[in-house]
């Protein structure tokens, strides 16, 4: 054979084998797609299945409905209203969408701010575009279907009674959290759980499918408080009433029952409208009445009286000499407006004699006074659960430090809010029995402690009728067809370590009726300015004013009508 056909055998044999070898290589290729597919289709569907929907299912959260606060009579004093939110994930927002027009009209800002602030933001997955607009603006929102935009539903806290309530009610954050007041004590009982919820997305993160509920929303509880909100209404009209009339700084007032310690009703002024906060002044936001503290002066001369009786050394017609007028103690000297002579444990209650009362607290054990303040309430808080309550300040001064156990015993030296001062008056109301005092509804009354002899309370109490009468110092505090027991007090403003001259606060605390005591009212003025700027002249009308129309409001017999004058017939 031929070197050429030899050459030729051979070359006809390389390309055999070759063609034999890409042959065998596009099988095994062709085998491991037709494998990739079976696999594919059989073993790794559920693995597939599962990378899909963690690309395309999520998890949302559904608000709960915060609880509502009502008074005691079911009607609400904050309510959640729905609302929504509008967001942006700029990182998936199409910046040159045409719908942006409209969600720029819709949002009430121009189409460049609305587009400079996502290309701002590009870097970032979620910016807040507007909070708690309306569901009608939400639905529109949400119908133009923009990649990148979202609307979540929430709710929005709505306060009815605005001004009148929002001292005790408080309020809410944007984020629905409680701020102030009762929305802030009661948060973990009126924060519901919100829901879950499995829903399918597009890839701009348009919720295109509800799936399923995976948990739902669980709403908050209700809280009913005490007061009364006709009561409360009525009271802070009175209030501002008088902050107007007599251009005072401030005011506070404090309704309690007397027979429960329930608050029917608490307002201070300077207010605010909790619905709308865009001017809210900060000295508008405390409620005054459990904050703000003061030296209550004569008002707790009525609980003096009563540590003397207790005492054992006095009875009621035990008689002090209160001349010539003032007492010398430790070289300083207390006064009374004038000389009242020879005064009984009424009369000295009636004229409101530091001179009386002084002599009466130097006489008996160094801790007689401080005690019965203690017992009754005064120098420690309320156990109301406010947000903030003060407790005051009831210092302890031992037997040498006679200036200042005079002093005590007709209101300085210490300082109570106006809630404790109504608080320390609920023994006498309550036949010797001292109470907590509640803001919420209570089913049962609570349980209290005795902290003087019924017949103490009983005595005391008439004792201050004759505050009230036209000898007294609060003629002004009169309800007609009532029995009212009270006592005011006008005390100098400590400033600068010292006290003003020009200067007070004004107060009137009482019980009413007496033959059968319903309510504890005090009133607090602060700095009325003009002529009037006694207790009796400025705080003993706002508690005319609020006991009658609470009276009246509560159905509560009278117990001291006018006698009718009598009539002669002249026979002709």
């Amino acid at each position: 054979m031929s070197d050429s056909n030899q050459d030729r055998i051979v070359q006809s044999a390389g390309r055999s084998w070759r063609l034999i070898l890409i042959f065998v290589l596009l099988l095994v290729v062709a085998a491991g797609i037709v494998s990739k597919l079976v696999s594919l289709y059989t073993l790794d569907q559920a693995f597939l299945q599962r990378q899909g929907d963690a690309r395309s299912l999520r998890t949302t959260l559904t608000p709960a409905h915060r609880g509502l606060i009502t008074d005691r009579n079911g009607e609400p004093l904050a309510v959640s209203a729905p609302v929504a939110t509008i967001w942006a994930n700029p990182s998936r927002t199409d910046r040159f969408a045409p719908e942006l027009d409209r969600l720029a009209v819709l949002l009430g800002v121009k189409r460049q701010e609305l587009v400079s602030r996502l290309e701002n933001h590009q870097a970032k997955q979620f910016i807040y575009l507007k909070r708690q607009v309306t569901p009608e603006l939400a639905e529109q929102i949400d119908q133009l279907n923009i990649g990148g935009i979202h609307v979540d539903r929430e709710y929005k806290r709505y306060y009815p009674a605005g001004e009148v309530t929002t001292h005790l009610v408080g309020f809410t954050g944007i984020d629905g959290s409680g701020q102030e007041g009762m929305e802030l004590a009661y948060e973990r009982a009126l924060t519901g759980h919100p829901g879950k919820k499995l829903v399918m997305q597009d890839r701009l993160g348009r919720t295109i499918k509800h799936i399923k509920s995976l948990d739902e929303a669980k709403p908050g509880r209700d809280v009913q408080l005490s007061i009364d909100l006709h009561l409360q209404y009525m009271a802070y009209r009175e209030l501002k009433a008088v902050v107007q009339s007599h251009h005072a700084d401030s005011a506070s007032a404090v309704v309690l029952d007397a027979r429960t310690g329930e608050v029917l009703a608490m307002v201070n002024q300077p207010s605010y409208n909790p619905n709308d906060r865009s001017h809210l002044d900060p000295k508008g936001l405390r409620n005054r009445a459990v904050t703000d503290l003061f030296e209550p002066g004569s008002t707790v001369k009525p609980l003096t009286i009563a540590a003397a009786l207790m005492s054992g050394q006095y009875t009621v017609d035990s008689v002090v000499d209160t001349t010539p007028g003032y007492i010398r103690v430790k070289g300083q000297t207390i006064r009374d407006h004038r000389d009242y002579g020879k005064l009984d444990l009424t009369g000295i209650i009636t004229k409101s004699s530091n001179v009386g009362i002084t002599k009466l607290a130097l006489s008996m054990h160094a801790d007689a006074v401080r005690n019965l303040y203690e017992n009754v309430g005064l120098g420690q808080a309320t156990g109301s659960g406010f947000p903030g309550e003060r407790a005051g300040s009831l210092p302890y001064y031992p037997e040498k430090r006679v200036v200042e156990r005079a002093t005590m015993s007709y209101g300085y030296g210490l300082s109570v809010t106006p809630l404790q001062l109504a608080q320390s008056y609920i023994p006498l109301a309550n036949d010797g029995i001292a109470l907590p005092v509640s803001l919420l509804k209570l089913d049962e009354p609570a349980t209290g402690k005795r902290v003087m002899p019924a017949d103490v309370a009983h005595s005391v109490l008439e004792m201050m009728e004759t505050v009230i009468s036209p000898i007294g110092t609060g003629r002004r505090a009169a309800v007609y067809g009532y029995r009212v027991a009270g006592k005011t007090g006008t005390v100098h403003k400590a400033m600068n370590g010292g006290y003003s001259g020009d200067q007070y606060i004004s107060v009137f605390s009482g019980v009413v009726p007496i033959s059968d005591p319903r309510l504890v009212i005090a009133v607090m003025v602060n700095n009325p300015r003009g002529q009037e700027y006694y207790g009796g002249e400025v705080a003993a009308p706002v508690f005319s004013r609020v006991a009658g129309n609470a009276l009246r409001m509560l159905n509560v017999a009278p117990d001291q009508w006018p006698e009718k004058p009598s009539t002669t017939v002249v026979m002709k």
